[in-house]
């Protein structure tokens, strides 16, 4: 095996329909040696069943999705996000990573700058008990597409600055290349996320899109510099697993052995 494959970690929502135990058998089979699975489909199984069955496994994990959307229109709402991400704290711990993925949300309203101020509390909120779980939150930005439905927190600077509101062991980026590739100073932003990149996610921007929850491809299939920014990355101190995450209708559709091997072939010629 390349030594780039020893670093893939499957991203559960690439293969969507299938439950986390299948997913774990999947990589158990392709010698996948990392899983990122989603809070959802823990929930499925339970999360002393869905642990054990990695632990079994051999399998280690990347990361655990999600975490975040803090926004919200009331106190009451905004403290039940909280408990809810607290609870996501736990479940990561449990499952035997150390970083948790922050989506951090949208709006409740038309007021974006008080959506990011909530986010910001959300995070300070939550940073002791995930300090004290060994727990590191990796904050998402996401394209600004998503600015409207998912997250406010769209740029590379614009999470790195929220980030250094924290200590560097206890908050830092998951970066994207789906979410980043676009930016004309995305290179440079990298260099200064030294320290701070806790996960790296992988897929390809197509074109066109074929949706946008459900927009990305299979790398190689699209217009990104997958390698490029995976290596930029790297200069940047971060070396740990590289996710393959693809939301994406057709893909889903298919059967999970012939997905797995098209993720081994496109990432070892691609990332």
């Amino acid at each position: 095996m390349s030594d780039i494959l020893t670093r893939l970690s499957l991203n559960q929502i690439t293969l969507n329909r299938y439950s986390l135990k299948e997913c774990v058998d999947l990589c158990v089979r392709h010698q996948v040696g990392w899983i990122a699975p989603w809070r959802n489909k823990v929930a499925e199984l339970g999360l002393a069943e869905s642990a054990k069955i990695i632990r079994d496994s051999g399998l280690r994990v990347s990361g655990l999705c999600r975490g975040g959307y803090f926004p919200a229109p009331t106190p009451e709402a905004r403290a039940q996000q909280i408990e809810d991400n607290l609870r996501a704290i736990d479940e990561a711990a449990t499952l035997g990573t150390d970083v948790l993925v922050l989506v951090c949300g949208p709006a409740p309203d038309r007021d974006i700058d008080a959506a990011r101020g909530m986010v910001a509390d959300g995070i300070a909120a939550i940073v002791n008990h995930s300090r004290a779980c060994g727990i590191k939150l990796a904050i998402e930005p996401l394209h600004p597409m998503f600015a409207a439905d998912r997250s406010v927190i769209c740029l590379v600077d614009e999470a790195m600055a929220l980030a250094k509101r924290f200590d560097a062991g206890d908050v830092g980026l998951a970066l994207d290349a789906f979410h980043i590739w676009w930016d004309p100073y995305v290179y440079d932003k990298v260099k200064t996320c030294a320290g701070r990149i806790l996960a790296f996610h992988v897929s390809d921007w197509a074109v066109p899109l074929p949706g946008i929850f459900a927009a990305r491809s299979m790398m190689g299939s699209g217009v990104i510099e997958l390698r490029r920014l995976r290596q930029a990355v790297e200069a940047s101190g971060y070396t740990g697993p590289v996710e393959v995450e693809i939301m994406n209708e057709a893909l889903w559709a298919r059967p999970a052995d012939d997905v797995m091997a098209e993720i081994k072939r496109t990432f070892a010629e691609y990332v």
